[in-house]
């Protein structure tokens, strides 16, 4: 038993810490538009990443793109392009650029900025659909949820 308090105790203090030491959104270093280190130093987990791209209140990735893999998910958008086979086009640190700002790549883009703080001309509190009223903006996703879709579409392979 306390062997597995002692565990459990580990992994939530363990997570925690990295969270404390996620790359702020306003020190992230782009090159081309690409991030080559990892946001949080923690792997992906394409798991969750596939429920951030599919949940409305969070990333919500398929109402822009269409997804294959997703099609258990319902309204698929075609505003931006198909995202099957996207880790054939595109390189991980690549793909973590494009989610975290893809305008830095793509400039002109519709593709909010996932992992941004400030700059923001009439800026909007999360999907809500309300004005911001903090001084400083919560990105719309954590660091460790960009590392999560990262890994999601790095299953996404052409065959």
């Amino acid at each position: 038993m306390k062997r597995t308090l002692m565990t459990v105790a580990t992994l939530v203090f363990g997570a925690g810490m990295a969270g404390a030491d996620a790359v702020a959104p306003a020190d992230v270093v782009f090159a081309d538009g690409s991030v080559a280190m990892s946001l949080t130093g923690v792997a992906g987990d394409p798991e969750n990443g596939r429920k951030v791209m599919t949940t409305r209140g969070l990333g919500n990735c398929i109402a822009c793109h269409e997804v294959t893999a997703l099609s258990d998910f319902p309204f698929h958008g075609e505003v931006g392009p198909s995202l099957d086979g996207v880790a054939s086009r595109w390189e991980e640190a690549e793909l973590r650029g494009i989610v975290a700002n893809a305008k830095i790549m793509f400039d002109g883009t519709m593709m909010p900025a996932f992992y941004k703080t400030s700059g923001y001309i009439r800026p909007g509190k999360g999907f809500t659909g309300k004005a911001a009223t903090e001084e400083e903006l919560e990105p719309l996703l954590g660091a460790q949820d960009i590392e999560d879709v990262v890994a999601y579409l790095m299953t996404l392979k052409d065959e």
